[in-house]
């Protein structure tokens, strides 16, 4: 199986803060037996590393500094879309709470670690388009055999 997966997630460090995070046990087991491709929307848009931490402010995303990021996270966001296609992945294992790759819930935009529903830019774009998306938390993570994608 094919999945593309946060680059972070990996140990990669391409964060805001130019920091990686651990790989979970879950996803470590599929390093024996599937493909994983880093991805990092934000560097894939153009946005440097280290970069000003970013948050959705509805269908914007401004940096700490008040700076419109969102063309970037669009542009990364299609760019993992492309790249799924590409290599017609399985899937998409995303870091959550991040406003690109969030999948059960982003930091509301206000840059005071408060959570609210919603979805990174990345994460939406993959779910509209029908990729099947997974978060690196969820300890009930079952990827074998599921088919995700445009396999045409």
């Amino acid at each position: 199986m094919i999945y593309l997966i946060s680059a972070c997630l990996l140990g990669c460090p391409c964060r805001y803060d130019g920091a990686s995070k651990p790989i979970p046990e879950n996803i470590r087991a599929l390093l024996d037996t599937d493909t994983l491709i880093p991805v990092c929307p934000e560097c894939l848009g153009g946005l440097p590393t280290p970069r000003p931490p970013a948050e959705r402010q509805g269908e914007r995303v401004i940096n700490r500094r008040g700076q419109d990021v969102t063309a970037e996270y669009e542009r990364g966001a299609r760019e993992v879309l492309r790249l799924a296609r590409l290599y017609r992945a399985d899937g998409v294992i995303l870091r959550d709470r991040s406003p690109s790759c969030g999948t059960n819930g982003i930091y509301d935009g206000t840059f005071t670690a408060t959570l609210s529903e919603g979805m990174g830019v990345c994460a939406a774009l993959l779910s509209r388009e029908g990729i099947r998306i997974f978060d690196e938390n969820r300890n009930d993570m079952t990827l074998k055999n599921k088919k995700i994608g445009d396999r045409t």
